[in-house]
């Protein structure tokens, strides 16, 4: 009879355990959510905290990160649906809202709050100016990308005319910019990290000044998505925007040698010692938002560098292109 009663308490304990891992598994399972990103760069540290930390995990989410080089291509893989979220320059979404797409890019989060390239000089220059770019040959980057329309833009504030007063060459793709440089081209070129540094270490230039201190604060890159896919899948959104500000705060709070630590194998190609550099000169230079959210007069600043540089014929309206909603400042 006590074997009867143990084989039915043990059964009924098994139905238990497995109905209780039935409905934690159920509880647990993570929403899939792809986002394009357009470059893989330290310079965007809090968002692979927030992975590495498990801020997206916390939301129910499990992010895959897609490399995709390019805004244009962002925007591509945003609009044809293969990722629901894009990550790159909020510029983007301001050509396709232009261009009379319906179903357009709304930008929901911000992440880097100005440009973060840096001007790069082939000699030392004590006590640079801008004015010690007159009649020289910078090595800019792509026509009609944010690095160059930030520079031109610098260039117009500080009184000089970027087509008379300087030779920028648009010419030399983002990837080959460091190797033309050190080739010979060029007096002056801009670069992101860690190509600045490397520069540096092995003589072949010098940091002179930061582009996005010369540029002021825009939403330089930021989250993106269709207007379709936020409105049914306001969840998702609100979660990915809360892990992002969780990390922002996290970046915030702590030191650079930490994070380094954090990240590094994130960039496994970069030193521990390189990477801490790196991100002190991000966060020296104000890199990151405190918040999420983007300011119409933010906004506003990009639509203007953009239109000095002639690429853009009207601007976009803000509360049609960005979304406040989700954030929590």
């Amino acid at each position: 009879m006590k074997k009867i009663i143990f084989s039915v308490v043990a059964l009924v304990l098994i139905a238990i355990l497995t109905v209780l891992c039935i409905n934690t598994k159920k509880d647990t399972t993570l929403q899939k959510v792809k986002v394009a990103e357009v470059t893989h760069s330290v310079f965007y540290t809090p968002q692979y905290l927030a992975d590495k930390l498990g801020y997206f995990e916390d939301e129910g989410l499990d992010v895959e990160f897609i490399l995709t080089p390019g805004a244009d291509k962002v925007t591509a893989a945003v609009l044809s649906g293969d990722v629901q979220i894009g990550f790159c320059g909020s510029e983007a979404t301001i050509y396709v809202y232009n261009q009379g797409e319906k179903d357009y890019l709304v930008n929901f989060a911000g992440l880097t709050k100005r440009d973060g390239s840096f001007i790069v000089s082939r000699k030392k220059i004590e006590n640079f100016t801008l004015e010690d770019l007159k009649g020289k040959y910078i090595i800019g980057g792509r026509k009609g990308g944010m690095p160059v329309m930030t520079f031109e833009y610098a260039l117009r504030e500080a009184g000089m005319d970027p087509e008379k007063d300087v030779t920028i060459d648009t010419s030399i793709e983002f990837a080959s910019m460091s190797g033309a440089f050190i080739g010979g081209t060029g007096d002056f070129v801009n670069l992101f990290e860690p190509n600045a540094l490397q520069l540096e270490k092995e003589g072949y230039g010098y940091v002179v000044a930061s582009l996005g201190e010369l540029g002021g604060v825009v939403p330089y890159t930021s989250y993106n998505a269709k207007k379709s896919y936020i409105e049914k899948n306001p969840d998702i959104i609100k979660g990915y925007t809360k892990a992002i500000e969780k990390a922002l705060v996290y970046t915030k709070d702590h030191k650079p040698e930490e994070l380094a630590k954090d990240l590094v194998d994130y960039f496994p190609d970069t030193s521990l010692s390189d990477l801490t550099k790196i991100i002190k000169r991000y966060k020296d230079n104000d890199s990151w938002f405190d918040t999420t959210k983007i300011s119409e007069k933010d906004f506003d600043h990009i639509q203007d560098i953009v239109k000095s540089a002639g690429e853009l014929d009207k601007k976009a309206p803000y509360d049609k292109l960005v979304d406040t909603s989700f954030s929590n400042k």
